[in-house]
């Protein structure tokens, strides 16, 4: 892509891009806004679809090997300060459908499209009486993200909820896959390389008839703003549990706690967050995720896998220094 132009709203270039464009595409677009640790280089096009066939049209006009990379919220994500080359597509504020489906029986299925946010979902649950997935409720993202790593929180995960998922292929396709068509495990989902990323999902809801599902989904909120440092810019639970222990927990007995690397802070509230400060660069939090990582495995022989996911190039001098 040679021009260097931003497109808003709707996009009359026919000659470009081939059709009708109702969404927004912007050129070398800084990914700090659209990442909740907010640091981030450009990318070198990015887009946020109007909606669901805005999205197909547009993934219909992307070369075969078009690098793509396919966000919601940017709440797993690092971004590192040299960008991403090829084309970023972002899905929140669009593909946000929620509802119901097959009335008030028990079971019920709720249908999301990838750019519902997952506290929402839990809340739509809560305010539907469907019990399930209260666990969503401490889950900082989208569920096409929850759906791309099995996200999970508190015990609860996503895929063991799902019946059926929507995916996009390459070439503009959408297909509804069954759960049963994708391997997955602890944060972990194997996809096809013809995936771009999820649409949509459906997941299976029992009916909340005790009130229970409302009462843990309150507490999970409760229990997230007293454990988790809230409001300060993070990607959530920077590291994998590892096996019968707790990386929050290793990480603190480390020592480590409120260890900075430039703009880059372990949480005081909570070990398994990195947060960022101002002035922050993705070189910083980079470098913090190496260096817990050292110390961690020097001191308690554990190897902590990161959660969050990784992407971009860096610039001329590196990571920050520990």
């Amino acid at each position: 892509m040679s021009a260097l132009r931003n497109y808003a709203g709707h996009c009359a270039d026919h000659e470009l891009f081939g059709y009708d464009m109702r969404g927004l595409v912007k050129h070398h677009e800084p990914m700090a806004p659209h990442t909740s640790w907010r640091v981030g280089g450009p990318a070198d096009r990015y887009f946020e679809p109007a909606d669901r066939q805005d999205l197909i049209d547009f993934v219909h006009t992307l070369s075969p090997g078009e690098p793509v990379l396919w966000i919601g919220l940017g709440s797993n994500l690092l971004v590192r300060d040299g960008g991403v080359r090829g084309t970023v597509i972002c899905l929140h504020g669009a593909l946000d459908k929620l509802e119901l489906r097959n009335g008030s029986p028990s079971p019920g299925v709720i249908h999301a499209e990838a750019g519902v946010h997952c506290a929402r979902l839990a809340k739509f649950a809560q305010q539907h009486q469907r019990a399930g997935l209260g666990f969503m409720a401490g889950i900082p993202g989208t569920v096409g993200g929850a759906l791309a790593m099995n996200a999970g929180a508190w015990g609860g995960e996503t895929w063991p909820n799902v019946i059926e998922a929507e995916v996009l292929l390459r070439g503009g396709r959408a297909e509804w896959w069954a759960a049963k068509a994708f391997t997955w495990d602890y944060r972990h989902v194997e996809l096809p390389r013809n995936v771009l990323g999820f649409l949509a999902a459906r997941f299976q809801v029992d009916h909340d008839a005790d009130g229970a599902h409302e009462r843990y989904t309150k507490e999970a909120l409760a229990r997230r703003k007293a454990t988790q440092p809230v409001g300060k810019p993070s990607a959530g639970s920077t590291f994998r549990n590892p096996p019968n222990d707790h990386a929050a927990r290793l990480i603190e007995s480390c020592g480590l706690k409120g260890h900075r690397i430039g703009g880059a802070e372990v949480s005081t509230h909570h070990a398994n967050f990195i947060i960022t400060n101002d002035g922050a660069r993705a070189a910083d939090v980079e470098a913090l995720i190496l260096h817990v990582q050292r110390v961690v495995q020097e001191k308690t022989g554990a190897e902590l896998q990161p959660e969050v996911r990784i992407v971009g190039e860096t610039v001329s001098g590196g990571p920050g220094r520990a």
